[in-house]
Formats: C-alpha cells, sequence, structure tokens
C-alpha cells in the first residue's frame, strides 16, 4: 500500500480545520473593505472574487476560490461574521487525529504568503508540500514521496488562459524579508533578483517560485507581486484546473492554492524526464509521489478522473506526448500493478 485511509475522526478534523481557516482569512483579507461578491469564468471553468476598490480608487480583485458548495456557502456566511477563532487548537487536534502537518519551519513561510495575500493574488503551492496537503484533503496518509527541504511556488504570471482571477498588489519580497529567517533572494549576473531564496546559513531551506515556459526562456518579473518567476517547460499543466486545500501545523493553518490531484500525478510523469542527472534523486520522488496519487484514483474507482487527465497530457502535441509516455514508462517500471488499461486509455 502505498497510502493509507484517514480515520473517519481525522478526515473530520481536517474538514473542520479547513472550513475554519477559510472563514478566518475571508474576514481577515475582507476586513473593512467595501466591495461585492461575484464570479468570473476563466476557461469554461467559474471562480469566485471580491471586487473593492483601493486607496487609489483602482479596482482589485481579490481571489476568494472555484465555484464550488463550500465557498458559496462562505460568501453567504461572510457578513455574519463576527468573531474569528484562533486556527491552532483545531490545527493541533487534526495533527493528533492523524492528519499530516508541514514542518513548523516550511509552514511559517506558507502562512507569511498566505497573510500577504499570496495565494489571494493567484499563487499556488507546488511540490511535496502541495503532495501533503492533497493527502489530507484526500483522507489520506501517504508512505512514499513525502520528505522535502524545499518549499515551491507557482504563479500563472501573464498567461492568461491558466491565471487564477485576481489582479492584487502584494509584496512577496517583503513578506518573506518580515519572517526574519535569513532568506536571501539569489541574484542573477545581470543583477535583478531571482526567483529563489535561500538562508546561507540553512543551505537545506531553498524557495522556489516558478511559472510557465515563456517565448524568452528568461525570468518573469512581476511588479505587482515584487517578485520573480522562474519559466519551467509544462508548468502549465499543474496551473490549470487548480483546488484549494489547508496546510497547517501546531502553529496555526492557512488556506492554499493547489494542483488538482489527478494533473499533479500526470505532470510528474512529465517532468521525470526533465530531471538532470544531479537530480535523479528527485526524479525518483516525483515517480513515488506520481505512484501514490495513481494508487488513489485506482483504488477509490476513479480511474477515469485520472484517465482524462492523461489523455489531456498526451493530447498537447509530439513533445508532451514523448515525455509523458517515458514517464508512464519509468513508473510502470517502478509500479507494475499500475499497469491496467482504464488507467491509460487514449
Amino acid at each position: 500500500m502505498r497510502f493509507a485511509d484517514l480515520s473517519l475522526a481525522a478526515q473530520t478534523a481536517y474538514a473542520e480545520l479547513y472550513s475554519q481557516a477559510q472563514v478566518f482569512e475571508m474576514t481577515h483579507a475582507l476586513a473593512g473593505l467595501v466591495g461585492t461578491f461575484h464570479k468570473r469564468a476563466v476557461k469554461r471553468r467559474e471562480y469566485w472574487y471580491f471586487a473593492y476598490r483601493d486607496i487609489d480608487q483602482k479596482l482589485r480583485m481579490a481571489y476568494i476560490g472555484p465555484d464550488k458548495e463550500r465557498v458559496r456557502a462562505l460568501v453567504e456566511r461572510f457578513e455574519k461574521i463576527k468573531e474569528t477563532k484562533p486556527l491552532a487548537s483545531p490545527a493541533r487536534m487534526a495533527i493528533v487525529a492523524g492528519c499530516t502537518p508541514a514542518a513548523p519551519k516550511h509552514f511559517r513561510i506558507i502562512k507569511r504568503l498566505a497573510e500577504y495575500g499570496f495565494f489571494r493574488a493567484g499563487g499556488i503551492l507546488i511540490g511535496t508540500h502541495a503532495f501533503l496537503a492533497l493527502g489530507n484533503m484526500l483522507g489520506v496518509r501517504w508512505h512514499d514521496g513525502a520528505a522535502t527541504l524545499d518549499v515551491d511556488f507557482a504563479h500563472a504570471g501573464s498567461n492568461v488562459s491558466v491565471a487564477l482571477p485576481a489582479d492584487i498588489r502584494i509584496d512577496v519580497h517583503g513578506a518573506l524579508e518580515s519572517l526574519e529567517m535569513g532568506l536571501l533572494p539569489i541574484t542573477e549576473f545581470n543583477g535583478k533578483t531571482g526567483a529563489q531564496y535561500r538562508n546561507p546559513n540553512d543551505r537545506e531551506l531553498r524557495l522556489d517560485f516558478v511559472t510557465s515556459m515563456t517565448r524568452s526562456g528568461k525570468p518573469v518579473s512581476m511588479p505587482n507581486l515584487r517578485l520573480t518567476l522562474e519559466p519551467l517547460k509544462f508548468m502549465e499543466f499543474s496551473l490549470e484546473q487548480t483546488t484549494q486545500g489547508c496546510v497547517f501545523s501546531n502553529l496555526g493553518a492557512c488556506v492554499v492554492n493547489l494542483p488538482a490531484p489527478e494533473r499533479y500525478a500526470v505532470h510528474k510523469l512529465i517532468v521525470y524526464g526533465e530531471r538532470p542527472v544531479a537530480e535523479r534523486a528527485k526524479a525518483r520522488k516525483d515517480l513515488l509521489q506520481a505512484a501514490s496519487l495513481v494508487s488513489y484514483f485506482l483504488e477509490n474507482g476513479q480511474a477515469d478522473i485520472f484517465n482524462a487527465a492523461w489523455q489531456d497530457a498526451i493530447g498537447r502535441g509530439k513533445g508532451w506526448r514523448t515525455r509523458t509516455t517515458q514517464g508512464k514508462a519509468a513508473l510502470l517500471r517502478l509500479a507494475p500493478d499500475l499497469g491496467q488499461k482504464n488507467l491509460w486509455l487514449e
């Protein structure tokens, strides 16, 4: 088994924590703002956002979430919220029940970016922390591929075809500075701030900010975020049809945007072959995470969900098909039990 089902108590604790985190963050993010909620369609999917005018009277859009029952309920409840409750206690209850927390050091970073509006501005948590968050969301605890020293984030940048509906101006660099964790941006040869942050005294901690590939292949400067993004091939696949989840530690909890689990799994197959030889350990982790998610869909009778994402990827062109099928071959060498035809229909 590549995962274990969380107990009903753990799943309930996570659902309650997620709900409280959503209410808490919406209340604090929109406190004192005069505006309205409404929906906006992006690539045939609808999202809720909050439109308001900032101090310079420019119209801003605060991202709330995809048009799902839970988000609609939050919108309805927003005006009725008078008080908020600390999230540390329900987060600890979820951990005790068996849910998987983030390491406190990593959680502080994710939480601070959430407080500064990074996720409301369209930011997405990716990498292993997203994998862990997806496990809690799906009601499972992963057995493989869950260790990480990095914290990875993505943003669609100027790619409006996958961008979440938000145009908030925030200061990511200022958010990281405010943590006083010694995180410094890696400077490029041209003197501009790069898309990676490190602490010279803690080389195990690394932050990466990425986006989908651009024509120039050069880092993408985002003045509205005070951030630079590193373009990566095939990244857009994980930035489409995103979902939301909750990240937490014993310090509290926050709501983040996440890749859809089926797209995350297929993307791991795509990037497997893109890893250089020096990153074979990461390539193996890509396969372990993909195997865990594919197993989940197979064992829960949801092979069609994974297959839809698989067909999307292989239908995007020769390069996409080549890399995706290479990833599939590597996955089946590692996990031959995942060779069922209903997973890989073309």
